[in-house]
């Protein structure tokens, strides 16, 4: 079949319940250190004589997903599963879903094809034998899949994982895709679901509502309006994550790191834990692979994505031989002209140092 140049919508596998849909909580769990906003200022050799703070920090979050009866994807670095592996068991003792967001927090585009499979094959071998799970979701440091690297989409495929969260549809200075759909999709039929970051389209634009900095950015009420509309208008589940650094107020402050670096990283840490105690009342949540592949993944109808650089890739990738059977056309079930319309820019307001 003649390869086309438009990715394939996949729509999530739970219906709407009574009253809302149900959104997918995730946590990405590396330590307050290793974000890229502080990593001219911490060199990954520097890290083991840093103050570890991670495996406190995610207890808090488990206890309080636990009373809270929440289940949620964590998306685990395998340098951090070496050196706390009694947290990873905790996490799947827990009833929470283990999926690797690499191993070292090396952002895709600094890594060749050969390198990044060996990162994502090497972190699935130690989050497997830690865990004693297998490893079906990734998560890209940074958000770092986009248009210039969808080949690995089709190392992560070959590698045995099943989906992807690694896009992110807004512009923003440290990562972005804001050509890409806005829900779950896959660029062939055969190929690797990816399930971007949450945002809501207001006046043609594409806002973030998918947690992180902007979640401690704005004001609460704010932000539970924009993810209430995307599960009300659009009929989709959404996507939240968020980082355990960023429920520890107490965290050391890196010194020498650029003012915007720090902005980000510390804004509002001492109402996080409250304001996600608020959004875990507020919503209804569960984990990334029972909101998004516990069914079989169908195939969506016809509306294209009308960004040339988006579209000129898929066919690149075609042209070159990628592992395709041809190529469907997007769709997003109760967005499909949100879809077809090209995505605009983000809020252009501050993200975070991810």
């Amino acid at each position: 079949m003649e390869a086309t140049s438009q990715p394939v919508a996949v729509e999530p596998s739970l219906s709407a319940a009574s009253t809302r849909l149900r959104n997918a909580l995730t946590v990405d769990v590396e330590e307050y250190f290793q974000v890229a906003a502080f990593e001219r200022t911490i060199p990954r050799s520097a890290w083991d004589g840093v103050e570890s703070r991670v495996e406190f920090n995610t207890g808090r979050v488990l206890d309080l997903f636990a009373e809270r009866g929440c289940k949620a994807t964590f998306f685990v670095l395998g340098w951090i599963a070496e050196r706390h592996p009694s947290l990873v068991r905790r996490i799947v003792a827990d009833g929470h879903e283990l999926a690797s967001h690499g191993y070292d927090h090396t952002r895709v585009h600094q890594l060749t094809p050969e390198q990044f499979r060996a990162d994502v094959v090497k972190t699935k071998r130690i989050l497997e034998d830690i865990g004693g799970v297998g490893i079906r979701g990734y998560r890209a440091p940074s958000y770092s899949i986009n248009g210039r690297n969808l080949w690995a989409h089709d190392v992560l495929l070959e590698t045995g994982h099943v989906y992807s969260s690694s896009i992110y549809p807004i512009r923003h200075d440290l990562y972005g895709m804001p050509e890409a759909p806005r829900f779950s999709f896959r660029f062939k039929p055969n190929g690797i679901q990816e399930v971007p970051v949450t945002t809501v389209r207001i006046g043609g634009n594409n806002y973030p509502c998918g947690g992180g900095g902007y979640f401690r950015l704005m004001p609460y009420g704010a932000f539970r309006w924009m993810l209430s509309r995307v599960n009300d208008h659009d009929g989709q589940s959404g996507l939240f994550y968020f980082h355990p650094w960023e429920v520890d107020p107490s965290q050391p402050r890196v010194q020498g790191a650029p003012l915007k670096s720090r902005f980000r990283h510390y804004l509002n840490l001492d109402s996080m834990h409250a304001r996600l105690g608020r959004l875990l009342s507020d919503f209804r949540w569960g984990r990334m692979d029972e909101i998004f592949t516990s069914s079989p993944l169908p195939l969506a109808g016809e509306v294209s994505v009308t960004s040339p650089g988006f579209a000129g890739e898929v066919a690149r990738r075609a042209g070159e031989g990628a592992r395709s059977a041809g190529e469907g056309s997007v769709t997003s079930p109760g967005s499909a002209g949100e879809v077809g319309r090209r995505p605009g820019e983000g809020s252009g307001r501050p993200g975070e140092g991810k």
